[in-house]
């Protein structure tokens, strides 16, 4: 979670209200902007809206305490600086504190000027993490930078890869074959603690469940013919870093139960051991299939589907997006030339309208097909449509006088796409104008505007102030 607003923000959790109203008031003069819990329940349910970059919390309350709301907040925001007050003669359990995890403490009742320090050099030390978080993800290429388009459902998916990557989430990605499953998982692990340990793959569907077994968990010399040597498991493989179970769908009956102990137990079992193995991984999954239907069905697992689906992410199809097909053209267009050694700088506007007018079933990964097709045809620098399939082609060819198009119309693109210029100022470029055109449609209206793009209001009135639309 990366704080965009400008101002100061303090979460402070105390169930004394006289000493709760104290310190609001103390932070507001010094120009904080603060929300208040008196219980550590109450403080959880205020976390989406209150955006903290720091939070001052008592370490004596009734319920949940003081400690027990520090691992709840560092769960869902790892970064956060949580700074404790304790009560006088109780400085050894802060120090204990602080060793798991606590940014500093404070005794009851703080002085004014102390209290302001501490949560000062707080604010200053989630400042750097943030800004050393955004410099690598700069150096790194983003961790949504191969998610290409400006749609509203592009926009919910990079923005929800960017809440849930600092996290320790599981994470059940859907979406049909060839959205792009894949990059979502490659965007979630890249925006991750745990992104410079490795990102281990494996297809569920694509072995049988006595291999995927061997292949998960791994095995020792002599567990069956053939095995020589210890050979570890890709949950051993992945230590420290990210498991992504492609297809999990797929994945055999008799397996789910083991892939769930994995989940609870965080130990696995190679073949052939009765010694248990420690695991210390992130579980990303994903799947083509309805798994609440397979789970109402008993083909998967209920219990499973709650552990792998702590939080989804939807990708749209391709025929939902119409509107990213230029930008997906391009980029899509320069890899390819780079991988057939052939440069592609323009696209034709019947091109694009053919391409528009499809159905995609075969979504981004269809898409990709047609343009290496029409790249490897091509006897110029410029894509027509007399290169496209002629199921595709036709669609321009066969239209009726005065037809239209949601996507394009035939004035839209008089020049074609350029591929000349970078995907990045594109990718800008089309956000920039996707944004404008949201807030025309809901007269300027803030919040009718980020509820009609998909995305939070913080990320929305981050994006306007990017692009210089705060002031419509």
């Amino acid at each position: 979670m990366t704080q965009t607003t400008d101002q100061r923000s303090a979460l402070v959790v105390d169930d004394e209200p006289g000493h709760r109203m104290l310190v609001r008031a103390v932070l507001e003069d010094a120009g904080w902007r603060v929300t208040d819990a008196p219980t550590g329940e109450a403080a959880l349910a205020l976390l989406d809206r209150a955006q903290p970059h720091v939070a001052l919390v008592d370490m004596k309350m009734p319920g949940m305490d003081g400690l027990t709301l520090m691992r709840e907040l560092h769960a869902r925001i790892p970064v956060l600086p949580v700074v404790l007050l304790t009560a006088f003669g109780s400085v050894g359990t802060a120090v204990e504190a602080m060793k798991q995890g606590a940014f500093d403490y404070l005794t009851k009742p703080a002085d004014n000027d102390e209290l302001a320090a501490v949560l000062e050099k707080s604010y200053e030390y989630r400042r750097l993490i943030d800004e050393n978080a955004r410099l690598r993800s700069e150096l790194q290429g983003g961790a949504t930078e191969a998610l290409v388009g400006a749609s509203p459902g592009i926009l919910r998916v990079r923005e929800l890869i960017e809440q849930a990557g600092p996290s320790e989430a599981t994470v059940l990605i859907l979406g049909e074959s060839g959205t792009g499953k894949e990059l979502v998982a490659d965007g979630l692990h890249r925006a991750s603690p745990r992104a410079r340990k490795p990102l281990i793959k494996v297809n569920c569907a694509a072995l049988p469940a006595d291999l995927l077994e061997s292949e998960l968990f791994g095995y020792v010399k002599g567990a069956f013919t053939g095995a020589v040597k210890d050979k570890p498991g890709r949950f051993q493989l992945a230590s420290g870093g990210t498991l992504f179970l492609d297809e999990i769908g797929d994945m055999p009956a008799t397996l789910q139960a083991k892939l769930l102990r994995a989940l609870q137990e965080k130990i696995v079992e190679p073949l052939g051991s009765v010694k248990a193995v420690e695991t210390d991984v992130r579980i990303l999954a994903a799947t083509n299939r309805d798994l609440r239907a397979d789970v109402a069905s008993g083909r998967f697992r209920e219990d499973l589907f709650y552990r792998l689906a702590v939080l989804e992410i939807q990708i749209p199809p391709l025929r939902d997006r119409t509107g990213d097909l230029p930008l997906l053209a391009g980029h899509l267009l320069r890899k390819l030339g780079v991988k057939n050694h052939k440069e592609i700088r323009s696209i034709a506007p019947a091109f694009v309208e053919a391409l528009s007018r499809h159905s995609w079933p075969g979504n981004v990964r269809e898409l990709e097909n047609v343009l290496e097709r029409a790249l490897i045809l091509a006897r110029s620098d410029t894509l027509g449509p007399e290169l496209l399939p002629p199921q595709i082609a036709g669609l321009v060819a066969g239209l009726a006088p005065g037809s239209t198009t949601d996507a394009f119309a035939p004035g839209e693109l008089p020049h074609g796409v350029d591929l000349t210029s970078g995907l990045p100022g594109a990718m800008e470029d089309a956000e920039r104008e996707a944004l404008r055109q949201a807030l025309d449609a809901s007269g300027g209206h803030r919040e009718k505007t980020a509820d009609a793009l998909g995305i939070s209001r913080r990320t929305l009135q981050y994006k306007l102030k990017k692009y210089g639309l705060t002031r419509r």
